[in-house]
Formats: C-alpha cells, sequence, structure tokens
C-alpha cells in the first residue's frame, strides 16, 4: 500500500474522529508497518485469527467495543460511523480501513501512558511493544523500527 495515501487516510479519519495528533499519526502508521508492511497482507500469515493492516484480531476488538467503547459512548457513535457491515466484523477488520484506523486507535487511547513525540522511532516503537504486540508477541523494537523505515516513509 502506498504510504503517503495510507498516511493521507489515516489523518484523515483520525480527524473525523477529533482524534489526530501527529503522534497518533506516525503510532498507526508504525503499527500498520510493523504487522502488515502497510496492507502487504490482511490477514494474519499461517493459522492465526489477525486481520488487517494492523493486524487486530477479532477478540481484541470485541474487547475494544465491551470494556472500553461501551464506557464512552460518543467515541463509540465515532467509530460506529466507520462501521460498514456490523453484522460481518471480520469482513470490517479485513477489508473497512477506515474502521480499522479507528478502532485501533481507540485500542491505543485506552492506556493512559501518553503517546510518545512523533519524531521519537524508538519510543514509538517501544509504545507498540508494550501496548500492541505485548510481552507476549515475537515482534521485536528494532523490527518495528526497521519496518517503519522501510515501509512507513514516503518515496
Amino acid at each position: 500500500m502506498n504510504a503517503k495515501q495510507l498516511r493521507k487516510l489515516i489523518t484523515d479519519v483520525l480527524k473525523q474522529m477529533d482524534m489526530y495528533s501527529e503522534s497518533a499519526l506516525e503510532l498507526l502508521m508504525l503499527t500498520a508497518a510493523q504487522e502488515s508492511h502497510c496492507g502487504n497482507y490482511i490477514e494474519q500469515l499461517g493459522t492465526g485469527p489477525a486481520r488487517g493492516i494492523f493486524q487486530m484480531e477479532p477478540a481484541t476488538e470485541k474487547d475494544i467495543w465491551e470494556n472500553y467503547l461501551k464506557y464512552k459512548p460518543a467515541l463509540a457513535a465515532k467509530v460506529s460511523e466507520f462501521d460498514i457491515s456490523p453484522a460481518l466484523d471480520d469482513l470490517d477488520l479485513t477489508a473497512n480501513l477506515a474502521y480499522q484506523i479507528a478502532i485501533a486507535r481507540c485500542h491505543y487511547q485506552r492506556f493512559s501512558e501518553r503517546l510518545p513525540s512523533a519524531s521519537d522511532l524508538s519510543g514509538l516503537a517501544r509504545y507498540w511493544k508494550k501496548y500492541w504486540n505485548t510481552v507476549k508477541g515475537a515482534g521485536t523494537v528494532e523490527e518495528a523500527m526497521s519496518n517503519y523505515n522501510r515501509y512507513a516513509l514516503e518515496v
């Protein structure tokens, strides 16, 4: 996926949600670069359940709705604006880029730790590792930084 176009789409979605910041934009670009090489694939390689450019698992999406958005109705309404197939959750997680961006931003929003500066690539990668990939995940901070430089920068 073209990084410039993805960057614009993320910007547009985050602004529509009133959740835009350069840090949020760069964190989502890093996440997409690490998780799917910015859309090189949209289903987890192998047999896992992860979907879309951010490789979010349906269980994570469900948790966001049940344990976060349920208590934030205004934000839930904004996310719902991007949900084109409410009865087909896997379709949104696989094919609906705007929804994927919205729900990924909500995932990161759940944590009280402030986002690193947009220019702090190492900090963004550490944040991704802590809150997205977690200590149980196979990804590394170094790999995330490398993939950001390879896939998320505009050529």
